[in-house]
């Protein structure tokens, strides 16, 4: 929101560094009134996809509110069907797996996908030799990854850019951002690799 964005701006150059929701902002301010913020007058404003706790709570909070969400969460935890793009996918990262990876990344990861190969997978940049496959990582994840599977395919076949995905809501990522940025690089690696 602009005047959200305005207001921040006329702060003092001391103000740098923060985290900042622009509903909160704009009440800071003294507005009241989100009615002309809505998407269509009368309507509530939405549930910001970046904050909410979990992506169930989301997809109930659009629907009650009548939107109709991008994404549906991982129904199950149930490890994955053999076989498909997921897996395949999990092939090509295997393959660029190598030591200076792993020593530079230093992160496990755990995606959550949803949609037609819904399932979980992980991804192991900091112990031994590394690993990726279906189900759990062996211990807790640094970053866990919550997306649609044909968004994660295309991501790491380089035709979805992650930032762009995050910003347009088609990612949604808890835990360390340092480390999910770095998992960039892995996908530079495997699009040289020709995935």
């Amino acid at each position: 929101m602009a005047d959200a964005a305005y207001a921040v701006l006329s702060r003092g150059t001391d103000f740098t560094g923060n985290f900042l929701v622009d509903e909160d902002v704009l009440r800071q301010q003294g507005v009241q009134d989100f009615e002309q913020y809505a998407v269509q007058p009368g309507h509530p404003l939405l549930p910001d996809f970046f904050l909410d706790d979990a992506p169930e709570t989301l997809v109930e909070k659009m629907e009650q509110h009548g939107a109709t969400p991008a994404f549906r969460p991982p129904t199950s935890s149930a490890t994955p069907l053999s076989g498909g793009p997921i897996e395949n996918t999990f092939d090509a990262i295997k393959a660029v797996i190598n030591e200076d990876v792993i020593k530079t990344t230093q992160g496990i990861y755990q995606f959550d996908l949803s949609g037609e190969n819904a399932g979980v997978w992980f991804l192991d940049l900091k112990s031994g030799s590394g690993g990726a496959g279906p189900g759990q990582p062996p211990v807790k994840a640094d970053v866990v990854m919550t997306m649609d599977s044909a968004d994660f395919t295309k991501m790491f076949a380089g035709q979805l850019k992650p930032t762009m995905a995050f910003m347009g809501g088609k990612l949604r990522i808890k835990g360390d951002m340092a480390l999910a940025l770095k998992l960039e690089k892995l996908m530079g690696r495997m699009n040289k690799a020709k995935l």
